[in-house]
């Protein structure tokens, strides 16, 4: 009998174990399908170049630019999140490439002014020991010194878009620490006589309307009605017929 129960707990454990080798393996997530706003565009051509530039911000209000400015502007934008300006800084060049500009629509300021500790890739609680702005506004207001001589030099008309509004809650920020940025970023352009379009005060506006709770990104509509004053704002600078 102990020899038949021995077999029988053997067949057992062999048996639980050809399961457990046999059992499927967990579905891998699906890849996100990229974002349709830096996919590469055709140019029209006999149409005026215009390029954005700007963080998911203005991935967000890219499309609806491009709809508004259908059959004035081929509006393109930089193929990936400009994030903050020593990211700009690294990067300008290439993503203004060989090509003409006619207008190029610029922001960088809500990645500059995040809070980030030891690992810089995560935010951090701005009240934590050791946190800090990922950019201080110092290095913030010379950074764009560099990169708006850079968007001269490319003899496009370029126009400035000031730091949409952070909300009270969101993640890694604090409400109001984009008016500091934006203060720095006015005396640049003032400086090198480049126009503001005043994006902040536009989504101020409507913000409890358009703005996601406790979020720096905006609902569907919300890009939409900042869509609204970008296209304006280009519009106005394209070349005249």
């Amino acid at each position: 009998m102990k020899t038949l129960a021995f077999s029988f707990l053997a067949f057992a454990i062999a048996a639980a174990g050809f399961a457990a080798d046999t059992k499927p393996a967990p579905k891998a997530r699906p890849k996100r399908a990229p974002d349709a706003s830096l996919a590469k565009i055709e140019d029209v051509p006999g149409l005026p170049r215009v390029l954005l530039i700007g963080d998911s911000i203005s991935m967000g209000y890219t499309l609806p630019v491009r709809e508004l400015l259908k059959g004035k502007a081929n509006v393109h934008r930089i193929p990936t999140n400009g994030g903050p300006t020593p990211n700009g800084l690294a990067n300008l060049k290439t993503w203004l490439g060989e090509s003409k500009w006619d207008v190029i629509h610029f922001n960088w300021g809500l990645h500059d002014l995040k809070y980030i500790g030891a690992d810089a890739k995560v935010l951090a609680d701005p009240k934590g020991d050791g946190s800090h702005p990922q950019v201080s506004l110092a290095d913030y207001e010379k950074n764009l010194t560099t990169l708006v001589g850079q968007l001269k030099a490319t003899g496009a008309k370029v126009i400035w878009c000031n730091t949409t509004p952070v909300p009270e809650g969101s993640s890694g920020r604090v409400q109001g620490d984009e008016l500091k940025y934006n203060e720095a970023a006015a005396r640049v352009m003032t400086a090198a006589d480049v126009p503001t379009d005043d994006l902040h005060s536009h989504a101020k506006a409507k913000l409890a309307d358009i703005q996601l709770p406790k979020n720096v990104h905006y609902s569907p509509t919300g890009y939409k009605y900042l869509a609204e004053k970008v296209s304006v704002e280009i519009e106005k600078a394209l070349p005249k017929k």
